[in-house]
């Protein structure tokens, strides 16, 4: 694959995830504005609370070897076909496990409809791991458009079925039918779409190979998870469901904007690394132009959603979410340098670095847990979330500095590139909240005018001085037209 084709192909696909991202984000917003006046916060809680157990299934389920089949250059059927019977026989055992337990950890959250709740989530595991690989080989192919097509269709009837269960009456089970149609729809398109059936074959040989990059990815994935269920697992355990899900709703809320752009670059970048792992320079520029990219959308959303949080949440989920907004602010400033984590963590995987990074993985945690847990002890839940915005800049600087190490692209340069971006943002945010202050309309108009006069500075200040974020991302479009032009579409 030429450097021209790669890059099309990086670009397309980023294009083509971004707009199931974001058409995804509008299905999901809208579904959230119907679901937060049907549902209490109560409902959002007890999901919140069973996610813990199951994110850190699912992350068993693979053990890494979706993350070694992208970095393999060369994965062959007998690969494919032995890390999909794996994960579907893996995925089955933990649900047995989680069944099992599910008394249990109904017991440890005082909360006697859990057991039956997790009973049902649980089967997610199951439904996910069949479709895991139709998913993985997709990536690795750079088939990005039907991916989307795929995510965005399965997103909208998992809608209606939450809205429908919601709205007889359902309670948390809404949520639940919400989360099992989306698999389910997802496996059905995969399956009758895609020609790829696995081979009756289980290869030990292919699974060792794999499991030496896999398990490290495994692992830290596990650590990462426990990390961020941190907060849920203590908020859920010292408070209650009601709070949790004033917090859920407000992590949610803001992972639409700052955890939106990461997913994308996971599903994106780490295919295109993975290409360029031998080419250090190309990886540098490669890393350059998405960081700065990614600041350049960020920086200013989350701004504007710190801004505007009140008026947000008032017109999206009611009155009765009020409690979310100032927990929503404070995650918006650990938000802003989410996507710049992703941005950092991803090379230094597809360089094949993978216990590097569960080592490093582990001092990020010990000390993450160690600043939310002291946070929580000393000053209750602000201390944990403002525990949490120290620990995401801790993790930004640690990826950045295993890139500088590793791949050639210092933390300075890194702040060199994004200083255009941090200037334009601050200068932008100040004004507007000053503009604000002489406001005295009603909430929403007063939101109006600051979104637009904030929109206009920004990108009015930006085209002006022709800031090298501004300008990659006007370069985008003609190769997506030039690409579109030649596949005939």
């Amino acid at each position: 694959m030429t450097d021209s084709n790669l890059k099309q192909k990086a670009v397309t696909g980023m294009l083509w995830t971004m707009t199931q991202k974001y058409a995804g984000i509008i299905v999901q917003f809208v579904c959230g504005i119907i679901l937060a006046r049907l549902l209490t916060p109560e409902d959002y809680g007890c999901i919140g609370m069973l996610t813990v157990f199951t994110s850190i299934a699912a992350s068993i389920v693979t053990m890494g070897f979706t993350s070694a089949l992208i970095q393999k250059k060369r994965p062959t059927e007998v690969d494919y076909s032995t890390i999909f019977y794996w994960n579907e026989g893996v995925a089955i055992l933990m649900y047995l496990i989680l069944y099992i337990a599910s008394p249990y950890i109904a017991v440890f959250y005082r909360i006697p409809l859990l057991s039956d709740v997790l009973k049902v989530q649980g089967l997610i595991l199951i439904i996910n791991a069949s479709s895991s690989i139709q998913d993985n080989r997709l990536r690795k192919q750079f088939r990005f458009k039907k991916l989307a097509i795929v995510y965005l269709l399965s997103g909208l009837v998992s809608a209606v079925v939450a809205i429908s269960m919601a709205y007889q009456g359902y309670g948390v089970w809404a949520l639940v039918g919400m989360s099992l149609s989306a698999g389910i729809v997802q496996n059905a398109m995969f399956w009758l779409t895609n020609k790829w059936k696995p081979l009756l074959t289980f290869s030990m040989q292919s699974l060792k190979e794999l499991f030496s990059f896999g398990f490290f990815i495994f692992l830290s994935n596990i650590v990462n998870q426990l990390g961020n269920s941190l907060q849920t697992l203590l908020i859920g355990r010292i408070y209650n469901a009601s709070l949790l899900g004033y917090y859920t709703k407000a992590s949610r809320t803001e992972m639409y904007a700052s955890q939106s752009i990461s997913d994308v670059l996971l599903q994106v970048t780490y295919p295109l690394y993975s290409e360029l792992q031998n080419d250090r320079t190309a990886m540098i520029n490669a890393i350059k132009r998405i960081t700065v990219a990614v600041a350049y959308v960020t920086f200013p959303l989350l701004s504007l959603l710190f801004l505007l949080a009140k008026p947000i949440f008032v017109l999206l989920y009611s009155d009765r979410w009020l409690e979310s907004v100032p927990y929503f602010q404070v995650l918006c400033v650990a938000g802003f340098v989410v996507g710049l984590q992703a941005v950092n963590y991803q090379p230094i995987a597809a360089i094949g670095k993978s216990k590097l990074l569960f080592k490093w993985t582990i001092i990020k945690r010990v000390v993450g847990t160690t600043i939310m847990v002291g946070g929580l002890l000393i000053w209750g839940i602000w201390g944990l979330l403002i525990g949490a915005v120290v620990y995401n800049y801790f993790i930004y600087a640690t990826n950045a500095f295993l890139v500088s190490k590793h791949i050639g692209y210092s933390l300075r340069d890194q702040l060199k590139d994004l200083f255009p971006v941090i200037a334009l943002t601050v200068f932008c945010f100040a004004s507007v909240y000053g503009f604000g202050l002489l406001l005295h309309y009603n909430i929403y108009i007063n939101g109006i005018i600051i979104g637009g006069v904030f929109a206009l500075a920004y990108f009015g200040i930006s085209a002006i001085t022709k800031m090298d974020s501004y300008e990659y991302f006007k370069t985008m479009l003609p190769l997506l037209r030039k690409r579109n032009r030649r596949e005939g579409k």
